[in-house]
């Protein structure tokens, strides 16, 4: 399994005018918008059970840094960039810009039991 999957958005179109991007056409339980500083952590190396992640990075940059068993690996991304982190892959994000994304989860993180699925390592 990879740790993380880098994806392309699904169409782009600039002009004069500014931009379009098409993120994606496929449907999802959840989607996030999310705002975070320089030099702030967010996500503590945790891991979600039965969702996947598609992050699109807005504008900004931020170090990803994942883990899964043994395995550790660590990426950069920046305004632009697209990639997916597989479920019950630990993850952890440095932001080394101010940095607004969004992320669309396979499946809610709100279960229906009242649980989240959210495991903090």
């Amino acid at each position: 399994m990879e740790l993380v999957e880098i994806l392309t958005p699904d169409f782009s179109f600039e002009d004069d005018r500014g931009t379009l991007t098409q993120i994606t056409h496929q449907p999802f339980a959840q989607t996030n918008a999310v705002f975070s500083r320089k030099g702030q952590v967010r996500g503590n190396y945790h891991y979600h059970r039965f969702s996947k992640e598609i992050f699109f990075i807005i504008s900004g940059s931020v170090r990803v840094q994942l883990k899964y068993n043994e395995r550790y690996e660590e990426h950069s991304f920046r305004s632009g960039d697209m990639f997916l982190i597989n479920e019950n892959v630990r993850h952890r994000f440095e932001y080394e810009e101010d940095t607004y994304l969004v992320v669309f989860y396979s499946s809610k993180v709100e279960l229906d039991d009242g649980t989240k699925d959210i495991v903090s390592e």
